[in-house]
């Protein structure tokens, strides 16, 4: 028999607190209690942290769990500790579907992460029916942040602190034109990502008056560019872009070296991926990127988290800085709106989202209302530079962009 005391057995103490704790959860999963009254927070973290893509996928992690130690080495969100649920998708949107429907299964409060642009496009419509913010980390296509925007939507979930294709084939044909490399042949991977980025950058071409002598696509897993090469070389190209990931990226560096074409190469972000420089070796050198995020010494911002990622990670290569930056900004905005929302409920981190009153200086960029109503897209133009594979680094390929990087490139309306 169970110990009497004042409130009974003991097994029907237990019964209450049960029943009071289950009370308690659902009062959390409605919204209607404040961060103070759950034991954790719960964050849904999701990426590829297996396969080609997990350069990006571990980065982005690294920076989320860089944050929410920090976040939670200072108290917590309103004295409650951040807990993370992380998913691996593989860059699998098939996986990536499942994930998504499971962590809104689960009533995380947000989630933030996808990589891909074909999961993210596979995983947003969960997250918007459930009404759960979604901060996309590190994936660049348009479609995943306008999806749901007025007037598609009362309501949109899906937020961005990566930069948009549109915005990166702009860099990039923006470079061309400067540089009068007219003549332009364009490679692309037939997923999703390279499938958005070969129509973003033949539409930013015909802007800028270019002129893509050649178009054409290879597979995920192709280490032969042998024939997209020579077609590209035969029909007079000037320079090469190209958009995939990194392994079919330093594919095509090697070839264009093997073959003794030396023009030059520039493409996606994603040619600062460690396995690109890794892969392609020598052959990569010269390679020209846009990025948000150059892993130099630069704001105080910027150094105390490299030194931070150093003594976390035991390692000063992070395979893909840009990834671990945004997932590190990210995770701060988001606790901040969760603060300033003072409330678990998916709306009101929202609306909280859509107007921060508070400027975040992050280690990309100093965020000041970087999101509203219409926009969720939190980078701009002018927030992005060019950068240079160099001796497996990345570093500016301007000095000009070197020397603005110390400044606040705060968000500008219409960029």
């Amino acid at each position: 028999m169970g110990k009497v005391g004042r409130y009974g057995s003991a097994s029907v103490v237990k019964g209450s607190m049960m029943r009071v704790q289950t009370i308690m959860l659902l009062a959390i999963l409605s919204g209607y209690v404040t961060p103070a009254c759950a034991e954790t927070l719960r964050i849904g973290l999701s990426g590829p942290f297996s396969g080609g893509s997990s350069p990006m996928g571990e980065s982005m992690r690294n920076g989320v769990r860089l944050a929410v130690a920090e976040i939670n080495g200072a108290g917590g969100i309103h004295g409650v500790p951040i807990e993370l649920v992380e998913r691996d998708d593989t860059a699998n949107e098939q996986v990536g579907a499942k994930i998504a429907e499971e962590l809104t299964q689960l009533r995380v409060i947000a989630t933030i992460g996808i990589v891909n642009t074909g999961v993210g496009l596979a995983s947003i419509d969960y997250y918007q029916r459930a009404k759960i913010p979604l901060i996309i980390a590190v994936s660049t296509g348009p479609a995943l942040t306008r999806k749901f925007a007025p007037p598609a939507a009362v309501a949109n979930y899906i937020f961005r602190v990566s930069p948009t294709l549109d915005l990166e084939a702009r860099v990039l044909a923006t470079d061309l034109k400067k540089k009068s490399l007219l003549k332009v042949a364009l490679l692309a991977d037939t997923t999703a990502y390279g499938e958005s980025g070969a129509l973003a950058f033949a539409e930013q071409a015909r802007l800028m008056g270019l002129d893509l002598v050649s178009q054409q696509r290879f597979k995920l897993g192709d280490s032969d560019m042998s024939v997209p090469i020579k077609n590209a070389r035969a029909a007079g190209a000037q320079v090469i872009v190209a958009w995939g990931i990194g392994p079919e990226l330093a594919s095509i560096a090697k070839g264009m070296r093997s073959s003794g074409w030396r023009v030059p190469l520039l493409g996606s972000w994603t040619l600062s991926m460690r396995n690109f420089m890794d892969i392609a070796g020598a052959a990569g050198d010269g390679a020209l990127m846009p990025q948000t995020f150059i892993q130099d010494a630069g704001s105080i911002a910027k150094n105390s988290f490299l030194l931070a990622y150093q003594r976390t990670f035991k390692t000063d290569r992070i395979p893909s800085p840009m990834s671990a930056a945004q997932g590190y900004d990210g995770m701060h905005l988001l606790a901040h709106a969760i603060r300033q929302a003072k409330s678990l409920h998916g709306d009101a981190i929202r609306q909280a989202m859509e107007h921060l009153n508070f400027r975040y200086q992050g280690v990309v960029t100093s965020y000041e209302d970087p999101f509203s109503a219409e926009d969720h897209d939190a980078i701009t133009a002018n927030m992005i530079v060019m950068g240079k594979v160099s001796g497996g680094r990345v570093e500016y390929a301007y000095h000009e962009d070197q020397q603005r990087s110390a400044l606040l490139r705060m968000k500008r309306t219409g960029n």
